[in-house]
């Protein structure tokens, strides 16, 4: 099974790391350190999804997949 890509870049404006997770709408976290932004990100999915499955609403399938990994 795939699982969803986490995008992890610096923020010049929040002097910090930001993780985000585009298969998840407005799932993303931050950490001063790339590492605790991940960290917090993969806490943000969980209560994404545990929040969809409480409400019944649809999990999307992860499909993101930055340029790089596409080429084959």
């Amino acid at each position: 099974m795939r699982d969803y890509h986490v995008n992890v870049f610096y923020s010049e404006e929040d002097e910090g790391y930001i993780a985000d997770i585009p298969d998840l709408k407005h799932c993303s976290a931050f950490g001063k350190t790339p590492e605790e932004a991940l960290g917090e990100a993969l806490k943000a999915k969980e209560a994404w999804l545990e929040a969809a499955r409480a409400r019944r609403k649809p999990i999307p399938t992860p499909r993101y997949r930055p340029l790089i990994y596409q080429a084959a």
